[in-house]
C-alpha cells in the first residue's frame, strides 16, 4: 500500500520541483519515488504549499524549556549566561515544559534534534522516541584545577544517556571557549575520537574581546560568579582560532552561532580540516558545520552572523533553534522566516537545504533523514501560505507524515 502526496512544489532536500510532481511513500513513510501527476494514478492527496522532508534542529537545549519568557531580551550574552546559571533551577514544572516543547517541535515538522544536555532530565521524554536525538553532553569548567572533576561528572551523565537511550547517539561536547580550560579541552579531545562534537562559537563581540585581549563584559561575568581568573592569559587570537587546535582526533564539529566569525577564521578553519576520519595517530578535524540560530541571536544581543560571508566561503550551514530561554518557539520555519526577512537575497531552496539534508549530514543521520531518496524515512512536512516560493508572515509548517 502506498501513500501519495502532491502540492504546488516538492522540495527533495536538494532541489525544488514544480507543480505536477507526486511524492510516493509506503505506509510506514519510507520514500519510494517521485513521479508525474499523470503517472501517479488515483488516491493522490493534494495540498497547497510546499512538501519537504522533515526539519533537522541541529542545536537545541530542551532541558531549558521551563525558562521560556523568564530571561529578558536583548541584554547581551554576559547577562544572559548569568541568568541561565542562576535561574536554571527556577521553580517550575520542568518535565511538563520539556514535554510541551518537544510536542511543538514534532508538530511543526522537526524530526531530529542535536540537543545539549547538562543533566539527565530529558531522558524520560526522549525514551518515548517521538523524535530522533543526538545528545551532546555539555562539559564546562574554566578553572584548570577543576578539569578532571568536571570531566568525570559529564562522563557520568553521558553514561546515563548511553545506557538508557541506547538507540540515540550521545557524545561529550565543550560548552564554549570562554568556559572550558585547556586541560578540560584535552580531556574532551581524547574522549571524542571520530565523534560529532558541538561548541558555542563566537556568539558576541564581548566573547571575542575576552578571549583575544582579556577585556570587556566577560570580566564582569566571572566577577559576579566569584571565579578567580587570574590564571587566564588572552590568546591574542579570535575565539575560533584559539580553541580549534584543541581538536586533533578526527572529530566533526558543529559550531553554533558564529555571529562574529570572519573570513580569516574560515580560512584558518579550512587548514584544520581533512576529508577522512582518523585511524591511528593524531590527525585534525574531519568536517565543520556552521549552525545558525538567528532568533536566539536577536533575542540575546540583537545581532546576526555574516551569512553572506559564510555562503561565499562555501561553509556547511545548518539551522538550530537554541532554547526557549533565548527564543519564543522551537520552530525551524520561524528561523527560516527570520533569515529571509534579514537576507532578502537568500533563496528558500537554499535555506531548506540547510534545514534538511545539511542538518542530517551534520548529525550523521543522512542515511535515513534529510531528503527524499530511496530507502529513507525522512518524514513529510507541509509548508503553507507561500508566495512565489517565498515565505510570508503567515507561513507555517506542519508534519503530515
Amino acid at each position: 500500500m502506498y501513500r501519495k502526496f502532491t502540492a504546488n512544489n516538492v522540495f527533495t532536500g536538494h532541489t525544488m520541483l514544480p507543480a505536477g510532481n507526486v511524492l510516493i511513500t509506503d505506509k510506514k513513510g519510507v520514500f519510494v519515488d517521485i513521479v508525474s501527476l499523470t503517472d501517479a494514478g488515483e488516491d493522490v492527496a493534494q495540498f497547497n504549499g510546499i512538501l519537504c522532508p522533515g526539519f533537522i534542529n541541529a542545536h537545541c537545549h530542551l532541558e531549558l524549556s521551563h525558562l521560556k519568557g523568564v530571561i529578558p531580551e536583548k541584554t547581551g550574552l554576559v547577562e544572559f549566561v548569568f541568568k541561565v546559571i542562576t535561574q536554571r533551577d527556577f521553580a517550575a514544572d520542568i518535565l511538563t515544559a520539556i514535554e510541551v516543547a518537544e510536542k511543538e517541535m514534532l508538530q511543526t515538522g522537526i524530526v531530529a534534534v542535536g540537543d545539549i544536555c547538562n543533566t539527565a532530565i530529558t531522558i524520560g521524554q526522549k525514551a518515548q522516541k517521538r523524535l530522533r536525538y543526538h545528545n551532546f553532553i555539555e562539559v564546562a569548567g574554566f578553572v584548570p584545577a577543576s578539569a578532571q572533576d568536571r570531566f568525570d561528572k559529564a562522563s557520568a551523565v553521558l553514561e546515563q544517556y548511553r545506557t538508557t537511550t541506547n538507540e540515540q547517539r550521545s557524545t561529550l561536547s565543550p560548552h564554549a571557549p570562554y568556559s572550558v580550560s585547556p586541560q578540560l579541552f584535552g580531556l574532551i579531545n581524547n574522549a571524542t575520537v571520530n565523534d560529532i562534537v558541538t561548541i558555542h562559537n563566537q556568539e558576541t563581540f564581548a566573547e571575542e574581546d575576552f578571549i583575544k585581549s582579556k577585556t570587556g563584559d566577560f570580566l564582569n561575568l566571572y566577577s559576579k560568579l566569584g571565579i578567580d581568573i587570574s590564571f587566564f592569559n588572552a590568546s591574542g587570537k579570535s575565539g575560533l582560532q584559539s580553541f580549534l587546535p584543541n581538536f586533533t582526533k578526527g572529530q566533526s564539529l558543529i559550531l553554533v552561532h558564529n555571529v562574529t566569525t570572519t573570513k580569516k577564521d574560515i580560512e584558518f578553519a579550512s587548514l584544520s580540516t581533512i576529508p577522512e576520519k582518523i585511524g591511528t595517530g593524531n590527525r585534525q578535524l574531519s568536517t565543520l558545520y556552521f549552525c545558525l540560530c538567528p532568533n536566539a541571536n536577536l533575542y540575546i544581543s540583537n545581532t546576526l552572523p555574516d551569512i553572506n560571508m559564510l555562503i561565499e566561503n562555501n561553509c556547511n550551514i545548518v539551522l538550530g533553534t537554541d532554547s526557549l530561554a533565548s527564543n519564543h518557539q522551537l520552530n525551524i520555519l520561524e528561523e527560516i522566516k527570520t533569515l529571509q526577512k534579514n537576507f532578502a537575497q537568500l533563496q528558500l531552496e537554499t535555506i531548506l537545504q540547510w534545514a534538511t539534508i545539511n542538518g542530517a549530514r551534520a548529525l550523521q543521520m543522512d542515511t535515513t533523514l534529510g531528503s527524499f531518496e530511496k530507502g529513507k524515512c525522512p518524514g513529510v512536512v507541509l509548508i503553507e501560505n507561500i508566495n512565489d516560493c517565498r515565505l510570508t508572515e503567515n507561513s507555517s509548517s506542519k508534519r503530515i507524515l
